[in-house]
């Protein structure tokens, strides 16, 4: 045990004692590492003194070769301004000796125009005076010319206009005289070519025929036969045609009457057929009536299909076709429907064919202008419109409506075929023999011509001549000048257009007589 603590005390000894010599060493280290820390810092110092003190040195050099540079740029540019501003000194004086110049050059000018200002003010004066004298010498004058003439500045004026105005209007209404004649010459030429042609080529049969309305009966013996026993059979036959029997004094005949010309035509045909067969009875009578009215409606049919095929008018619907064969029994002015549409579609499409317009459009329209006369006395309007809205509801062509509802300008013509299709109405209507017209009815028409003509102011007396297709008027010269009397026949003529129906043309003449009176003192 003892000796197990001699040992622990020598290590502890010996532990002691390198600590102490470790002690020493590190002082000993520290002390050297501290000196060498010294000498490497004083060696920097004295490399950085060296290092500072070279490139101070160098920087003064450079300094000063900086200055020398700026002193030698700053003389340069100093010499330089020097230059400039002395050029720029002479420019200035040039430019300020250039305005002195023309400073006295203005002051001169202005002078001179002082001088001629002054010279014009005294010219001024004098041609005010001059001018003075000249209004007081022009006056004495215009009041001697006033005195010997009788007459004042403005009555003269006004005479001097008037005379122009007149002569002025004279010359006026003779130009436009002049070419409204050479215009209407070349169109009457040209109108009279197509007309002609279509006329010569048309080649017409029809002249006129009327809507009979008297059944011939083979004695008087067979009125009473018609009449039956208190009229049953008369009565039973105007109940079944819904026509009335007239039956007068008229030898062997009896009158049919009704404003429908469809019905009429079926009264007629049945009564013959009764007349012929001889029985005479209510029985007999609603079985003839109604085969009658079938054979009616065949020849209706027949002939809506045969006047289409005449015109060469296809695709039409059949309610058309047998409208357009009702035109059969129906008559205006003596001439048969019927037989119009057809003639006036074919002078259609002769015309438009000259024309170069589309002539299928105006066979069309010249077929049907007149297919609401068929129905007229069943519907309200003119049949015009009746037609084109009737056609309408079957499909037929824009074009063709307008010919129809506008042939006599109820609507406006919106296409060329239009205006052709009245124009063949018009020729067909118009033609010698294709119309005839009561007494009372001529006897009307003319004394409307000359209301109408009479109606205008400034008109003095007016006649009606060559059956109502020509007007003459006479005015009064002192109302009516050469150029009102050219407007009064325009406006005469554009209201007998909107106020009369008429075929053809109306000729509107004015004449008017100068008379000029003086008396000798």
């Amino acid at each position: 045990m003892e000796s197990l603590l001699v040992v622990l005390i020598v290590d502890a000894v010996l532990l002691a004692v390198m600590v102490a010599g470790l002690i020493v060493f590190g002082r000993r280290y520290r002390k050297s590492l501290a000196e060498e820390q010294e000498r490497a810092l004083a060696d920097r110092r004295r490399l950085v003194e060296e290092e500072s003190s070279r490139i101070l040195s160098e920087a003064d050099a450079r300094a000063k070769q900086l200055e020398l540079k700026a002193k030698d740029d700053a003389l340069r540019l100093t010499n330089e301004s020097e230059d400039q501003i002395k050029k720029r000194r002479l420019e200035v004086d040039r430019e300020v000796e250039r305005l002195d110049r023309r400073r006295e050059e203005i002051d001169r000018r202005a002078e001179r125009l002082d001088a001629r200002e002054r010279d014009m003010n005294k010219r001024q004066s004098a041609i005010d005076k001059r001018k003075q004298e000249i209004d007081k010498l022009v006056e004495d004058r215009r009041a001697e010319l006033e005195r010997v003439a009788q007459m004042t500045r403005d009555e003269a004026r006004a005479h001097l206009l008037s005379l122009v105005e007149s002569e002025a209007r004279n010359d006026m209404a003779r130009k436009m005289r002049e070419v409204d004649e050479e215009l209407k010459a070349e169109a009457d030429r040209r109108a009279r070519d197509v007309i002609a042609l279509a006329i010569q080529r048309i080649a017409s049969e029809q002249v006129s025929e009327l809507a009979v309305s008297v059944v011939s009966l083979p004695s008087d013996e067979m009125k009473g036969r018609i009449i039956g026993r208190n009229g049953r059979n008369i009565r039973a036959f105007e109940q079944a045609t819904g026509v009335d029997v007239v039956v007068d004094d008229t030898p062997e005949a009896v009158t049919l009457s009704s404003f429908d010309p469809v019905r009429r035509e079926v009264a007629k045909r049945a009564l013959g057929k009764l007349v012929l067969d001889g029985r005479i009875h209510p029985a007999r009578i609603e079985k003839l009536v109604d085969d009658a009215r079938k054979e009616v409606e065949k020849v209706i049919r027949e002939e809506g299909e045969n006047a289409a095929y005449q015109a060469g008018v296809p695709g039409l619907h059949p309610e058309v076709l047998k409208l357009l064969g009702r035109l059969k029994f129906r008559t205006s002015y003596g001439q048969n429907q019927h037989a119009h549409s057809i003639e006036t579609a074919h002078l259609a499409g002769m015309i438009a064919a000259e024309l170069g317009a589309d002539v299928a459009t105006c066979k069309m329209g010249g077929l049907l202008h007149d297919i609401g006369k068929a129905i007229d006395h069943e519907v309200e309007g003119t049949h015009a419109i009746i037609g084109s809205e009737f056609c309408r509801r079957y499909g037929v062509n824009e074009r063709v409506i307008n010919c129809i509802a506008s042939h006599h300008h109820e609507v406006e013509q919106e296409y060329v075929e239009a205006i052709i299709v009245e124009a063949a109405d018009a020729i067909s209507g118009a033609r010698p023999g294709a119309r005839r017209e009561s007494l009372e009815t001529y006897i009307k028409r003319v004394r409307t011509l000359e209301d109408i003509a009479n109606s205008f102011s400034g008109v003095e007396q007016s006649y009606a001549l060559q059956a109502g297709r020509e007007v003459r008027v006479i005015v009064r010269p002192d109302v009516i000048d050469d150029l009102a009397a050219m407007q009064l026949a325009k406006e005469i003529a554009r209201r007998i257009e909107e106020s009369m129906q008429y075929p053809g043309q109306i000729k509107v003449q004015v004449l008017r007589e100068t008379r000029a009176i003086d008396y000798a003192k």
